[in-house]
């Protein structure tokens, strides 16, 4: 596993042990892509009622142009997100080539408020960064838009909804950590 961010150490820092691994990391194995669509699916399908069907999409074939990412605290999933080159929509999101998009950020219902979605951003952003993405646009669900507003995103358009859920476009400039 690579390691993009772990207990706010710092990107890139190895996890305490391989066997038990801390902190979020680019999905690269089977087993930690079933683990980030087992979090995946326990939110969105079971916890708020999105219908599988399309939950799960285009981008998360192996051969997608997308990044998965899986949050561990000792082993245990806790937390995925998935990022992917912005494409034009509906929402207003870039469709410029220096735009990612960060989609299906989703942290374990007994796990939210102990900082695991801020460390899930932060290794998206990093990712995106390190891909030479200078832009990174996300659909927000309206309940946590407080949460990207911490984060430095702006929200931008009218709210919609997205699977039946209200969000909002959002977006931030990924400045070089240079």
């Amino acid at each position: 596993m690579t390691p993009t961010d772990d207990s706010g150490d710092g990107p890139g820092d190895p996890p305490a042990s391989a066997d038990d691994p801390t902190g979020v990391f680019v999905v690269e194995t089977d087993a930690q892509r079933r683990d980030a669509f087992s979090v995946r699916r326990t939110v969105f399908v079971d916890e708020q009622g999105v219908d599988e069907a399309i939950e799960y999409d285009e981008y998360d074939d192996p051969s997608a142009e997308a990044t998965h990412f899986v949050a561990y605290d000792d082993g245990e999933p806790v937390g995925a997100a998935r990022l992917r080159p912005a494409a034009s929509d509906a929402h207003g999101d870039g469709g410029e080539s220096d735009t990612a998009k960060a989609e299906r950020v989703a942290v374990a219902a007994e796990r939210r408020d102990e900082g695991w979605g801020r460390r899930i951003m932060r290794a998206v952003e990093d990712h995106a960064r390190t891909e030479g993405f200078d832009r990174l646009a996300l659909h927000a669900q309206t309940r946590v838009r407080a949460f990207y507003d911490k984060l430095g995103y702006e929200a931008h358009g009218a709210e919609f909804e997205e699977a039946g859920i209200p969000h909002i476009a959002m977006e931030t400039a990924l400045p070089d950590d240079t």
